[in-house]
């Protein structure tokens, strides 16, 4: 993988651009500009959202992941711009660290995965039982995979697990200069 920080001129011309809620319409934007992509060199993907679904950012990353570990003839690279909330941070969080970059002023949001459920107890006592211990497990799942994210996002930073499980609860923004300086970004541009 290449490491060498890039110049803003690197990114006059992005290969994928993506703005508005992360959902399966950008999804399926995101692969049909991905398709058409160059299939050498330089691949960079621009992004502008408040947040979606979380689900989606990970298909988005995982086909990132995926990619940069199938074809090591071409550098995937994240610029976000202007805002990039919950999920546009999960996005970006399946970039490799040198690969991440911000326009000045951005700003990312880190926050905990939300539920919102109605749990009604009717019925066989077992049946209760039953699902309430599957409401439990749902709720122990999605902070599983929200801890991933969050590990994916902080590796080769200076950020600990225990500093993003202590802000995440109450949405933690980061300003793109303070998000180099903290090692989550290669550079601001």
């Amino acid at each position: 993988m290449n490491d060498t920080i890039l110049a803003a001129a690197d990114f006059a011309v992005p290969s994928v651009l993506l703005s508005g809620t992360v959902d399966y319409e950008m999804y399926k934007s995101f692969r049909e500009q991905l398709a058409t992509a160059p299939q050498t060199g330089l691949v960079v993907i621009e992004l502008s959202t408040l947040g979606g679904d979380p689900e989606v950012a990970r298909m988005m990353g995982e086909d990132i992941r995926f990619l940069s570990d199938l074809d090591t003839s071409r550098r995937f690279v994240f610029l976000g711009k202007a805002a990039i909330y919950s999920a546009g941070t999960t996005f970006m969080s399946f970039f490799a660290l040198p690969n991440r970059y911000l326009t000045r002023g951005t700003r990312l949001m880190i926050h905990e995965r939300k539920l919102s459920k109605q749990l009604t107890i009717d019925g066989p006592l077992t049946t209760c039982v039953a699902t309430v211990k599957a409401t439990l497990h749902e709720i122990e799942a999605s902070i599983a995979i929200q801890n991933e994210g969050f590990e994916n996002l902080i590796r080769g930073s200076s950020v600990t697990m225990d500093e993003v499980l202590t802000k995440a609860p109450a949405n933690w923004y980061v300003e793109a200069n303070q998000a180099q300086s903290l090692g989550l970004i290669a550079a601001v541009l």
